[in-house]
């Protein structure tokens, strides 16, 4: 089987998604001179954008290869949750498990943008934990839906969600079904994870979770090897930026991936699109070292625009064969 008859084998299956959910928004514009009040430029605001962030985004990558996202979220009860869930909409995900808090806002990321260059970002959020009420009915609402889906997506961003409590629980139940689990990890304490199939962090937060030296010139292959000894998973897998990822999995020598981006615009939300990408293979029951070389065409994609944006199965189908995406690069297509 081709690569690109691999993106064909995601369309259908389930993923269930659970993490912290966001509003990305987006003021694009121009710059031409610099305020006569501050040294900073003058955008003058042409447009303006919104998408799926967080663990949104891995649900609205997953929906977009063709595959079917059941999304286990909190927002708040405010225009930016309403914001959230209409996007979400608009890409046919389904908001049935989005809790409601109104004592919490939804997390939004507003960047301002000027030719194709991030100027500045604002955040408003909650990073609290939730309380345990909360903790539980996301649980159980996790519980009921992977009776069907065979894979668990726990997309953490850090924003209160994801209590040790909470990950336990739902590891603890993916493993009890015999489902797969992978998670795009925060902080340096992971061993909150054990019990996760798949571990996926970028390169800083491996290096720091190991307390690796990013000068240390064998730094990914050691931190990789550190993560298994002191993490319970199956395989690490460690995305690099501009040096592709690299893989690492119990009984087997590691496998380095190189980068396909002929162009990196923007790394914004690579992540969430390698955890759908491999998720989904999983889910289609292709092997792990298949899912990573696919989701590392994915990621090779995302980079290519500015901006928060999910992969098509046609875009990831054409660039398996050789071939360039329709979309413009550096742009958002929203």
């Amino acid at each position: 089987m081709s690569d690109a008859r691999f993106v064909d084998a995601l369309s259908g299956h389930e993923v269930v998604i659970v993490g912290d959910v966001m509003l990305d928004r987006y003021w694009w514009g121009t710059v031409s001179r610099l305020s006569p009040e501050a040294p900073v430029p003058v955008v003058h605001k042409t447009r303006s954008t919104t998408a799926p962030g967080g663990a949104a985004n891995v649900a609205a990558n997953v929906a977009s290869l063709g595959g079917r996202p059941r999304l286990v979220s909190l927002v708040g009860v405010d225009e930016a949750g309403r914001e959230l869930r209409a996007t979400l909409e608009e890409r046919g995900i389904e908001c049935d498990h989005l809790v409601a808090d109104s004592r919490r806002p939804t997390t939004v990321k507003t960047r301002v943008v000027a030719h194709s260059q991030h100027v500045v970002r604002v955040d408003e959020e909650e990073r609290s934990p939730v309380g345990a009420g909360l903790a539980t009915a996301i649980a159980e609402r996790v519980r009921a839906l992977l009776t069907t889906a065979p894979v668990l997506v726990i997309s953490d961003y850090a924003k209160g969600l994801l209590t040790r409590e909470l990950l336990s629980s739902a590891i603890r139940e993916a493993r009890s079904e015999r489902r797969r689990t992978v998670v795009d990890p925060k902080g340096s304490d992971y061993s909150q994870y054990d019990g996760a199939h798949l571990l996926c962090p970028n390169r800083g937060e491996a290096l720091a979770a190991t307390g690796v030296s990013p000068d240390d010139p064998e730094g990914i292959g050691r931190a990789g090897r550190r993560l298994l000894d002191a993490v319970k998973v199956d395989a690490v897998l460690i995305t690099l930026g501009e040096q592709g990822m690299a893989l690492f999995e119990r009984g087997q020598p590691p496998m380095q991936v190189p980068a396909l981006a002929r162009a990196v615009y923007d790394v914004t939300g690579a992540g969430d699109t390698v955890v759908a990408v491999v998720s989904l293979a999983l889910a289609a029951g292709l092997s792990l070292r298949d899912g990573v070389r696919l989701a590392n065409v994915a990621a090779g994609l995302a980079v290519e625009r500015v901006g928060t944006t999910a992969v098509t199965a046609q875009e990831l189908r054409q660039a398996c064969r050789g071939g360039s995406p329709d979309a413009p690069a550096g742009e958002s297509p929203r």
